[in-house]
Formats: C-alpha cells, sequence, structure tokens
C-alpha cells in the first residue's frame, strides 16, 4: 500500500494540472492539459481520464497503482455527491455530477472539492503552512478564491461555498462590478485584473507621469506583473495603487482574522509572486484593522507550492476523505 500514489487534478477553465503524488505528498510525476471547454465542455472528463492512462502507459504503471482520484474544481462543490454547481467557465450547465462521471470514465474512486479549497489544503500539508491546522488561504489570481482550514480540515458551509473570499464586499459605494453580479467584490480589485483596473483607473484620473503611462499608450495594456515592478522602482503611479489592493485585501483579511482566528494567512495565486511589495502593505494594513489579539497571533506569509498547491492538495483530498 504505502508505494500506491494519489492522483491529484487542478481543474481550470484554461488548463488541467494533474499529478501522480507519492502518499507522503511529493510529487512523482505531473503534466498538463489544455482544458477543452466547447461543446458544454463534454469532452473535459473524457480528457482527463484518457490522460491519465497515457501517462501510466509511460511509466509503464497500471491502474492499479492508484489509490484514487482528488480534483480541485472551479466552484462551489457538494462533497458528499460530489457535484459542482455553476461550472459557467468551463461551459458546464447546472449542477454536474463530476465525482460519478469522473468515477465512470476512470473506474478509479473520486473525490471532489472547489479548487481554492485543494490549494489551501496543498499550502498546509507540504507548503506555507507548515504543519498549522487553522488556515485562511487566499488564492490571488485571475479571480480571488479562498480556502478556510479549521482544526486541519477545510470548511465547506452549507453548499459548498464557504471561502468565498473573493465576494467580500470591500468597496460597499461606487465598487466595480463583479463576475458574480454584485459591485464591490474583493475580486475586483484585489485579483490580477483588478490591479489592472485601479492603474488605469488612476492613470485616467490624474496627469501623473509613469512608466505605467507609457507602456500602457505603446502597447494599449498593462500587466499586474509590470505594475508590481514598477512599484518595487518606486514608481509613484505604481506605488499607490499597489497600496490601494493592499487596503482592500488587508482589510477582507483582517476581518477574516477577527472571525477565524488562524495561525496563518497564506497569500497565493499568481499575484502573490509580487512578494514583499505586496506582503509589507498588506501587513500593514492587516495590523491596522485586526483586533489586537488576532493581529499578534495570526501571520500572514506568501505560499510557497506555486502552481503545485492545487494537485497536492486534490491528492490530499484521496488519502484523507476516500478512507
Amino acid at each position: 500500500m504505502a508505494d500506491k500514489w494519489l492522483v491529484g487534478v487542478d481543474l481550470g477553465g484554461t488548463t488541467t494540472k494533474l499529478a501522480f503524488i507519492s502518499l507522503y505528498g511529493e510529487i512523482v510525476h505531473k503534466w498538463e492539459i489544455p482544458t477543452d471547454t466547447s461543446d458544454n465542455g463534454k469532452n473535459i472528463i473524457v480528457d482527463i481520464a484518457k490522460s491519465i492512462d497515457h501517462h501510466l502507459d509511460e511509466l509503464g504503471e497500471t491502474k492499479g497503482k492508484l489509490k484514487g482520484i482528488g480534483m480541485g474544481a472551479p466552484g462551489p462543490v457538494d462533497m458528499s455527491s460530489g457535484i459542482i454547481y455553476e461550472a459557467v467557465n468551463l461551459g458546464w450547465e447546472k449542477n454536474t455530477p463530476l465525482k460519478d462521471l469522473l468515477e465512470v470514465e476512470t473506474g478509479l474512486p473520486c473525490v471532489i472539492d472547489n479548487d481554492a479549497n485543494c490549494a489551501a489544503l496543498g499550502e498546509m500539508w507540504k507548503g506555507a503552512g507548515n504543519g498549522a491546522k487553522d488556515i485562511v488561504a487566499v488564492t490571488l489570481g485571475t479571480g480571488v478564491g479562498g480556502g478556510v482550514i479549521t482544526n486541519g480540515d477545510i470548511v465547506h458551509g452549507s453548499r459548498g461555498a464557504a471561502g468565498e473570499i473573493g465576494h467580500i464586499t470591500v468597496m460597499p459605494v461606487g465598487g466595480f462590478r463583479c463576475n458574480c453580479g454584485k459591485t464591490g467584490c474583493l475580486e475586483t480589485v484585489a485579483s490580477a485584473t483588478g490591479v489592472v483596473r485601479l492603474a488605469v483607473k488612476a492613470l485616467e484620473e490624474s496627469e501623473e507621469q509613469s512608466v505605467l503611462r507609457s507602456e500602457l499608450e505603446a502597447n494599449g495594456t498593462i500587466s499586474a506583473k509590470e505594475i508590481f515592478d514598477a512599484a518595487r522602482e518606486g514608481d509613484a503611479l505604481a506605488v499607490s495603487t499597489v497600496d490601494q489592493l493592499s487596503f482592500y485585501l488587508g482589510l477582507a483579511v483582517a476581518n477574516l482574522g477577527n472571525a477565524l482566528n488562524p495561525d496563518k494567512i497564506v497569500l497565493g495565486g499568481g499575484v502573490s509572486k509580487a512578494g514583499e511589495v505586496l506582503l509589507t502593505p498588506v501587513n500593514k494594513y492587516f495590523k491596522s484593522f485586526a483586533f489586537p489579539t488576532v493581529s499578534a497571533s495570526t501571520a500572514i506569509s506568501i505560499a510557497t507550492l506555486g502552481n503545485d498547491a492545487g494537485v497536492i492538495g486534490a491528492a490530499w483530498l484521496v488519502k484523507n476523505k476516500l478512507d
């Protein structure tokens, strides 16, 4: 049994990451495939099953080597039934029985959770969580996701939507419209697209010179990375944009901290690659908004697993939830 592999799958709207992982959480073999969202996503599950078979063949192994499949999926998931709700960016109609479909196609036991929850579990098991049992993980990517872990397990809520940190309202007045239909969500200002939105608005409203203005005029667009790079170099408009993002993010995580008092708040996703230029101002605002006991006992850190967090967390599900 000790040499069995866990399969971790991180299902994304553009790319699906897969890995064979040991029972100790070490990646044995990893790869990715494009996510085919055409025809209402009808090929997605078949593609995953075929890809697992193909990579087993390449490695000279059989299905008997695999203990089961864990999957992180982008949307609220009912863990007991394995149904995913409202996976609009996959082309699926509402309420897709993901667990049943995957088990039929692969012949392996499967367990499904939300993708941000899996990233949180991955960081707890092998990453920045470092053995802590009470963690809030915030994934700052194209959108903003989150996972809340208390006493070593994910909090799901009554319909799998706990930890929707991206939809905490941080701009109750004059906020930007969010994909969820609300306005003023954290996701609209703290995601990769959100920080660009803040910078473009600042450029429109001021005459201030900035390398970002030159970039926008030359290319018609700017990226989150360019904003953080400019802030690191001391560009005033970029610094003020990052400060604005950090204010909203610091406010949101302070409120989460006050409600949950976790050991750690872990910032992951592409935006977190900015490192200290983001972490320092977020910490400042967190401390100014957090209850003093929370401020003293909860540490904010950058995630360490990068793109592997989701597959490692999905494998954790196989190890801990299938038995």
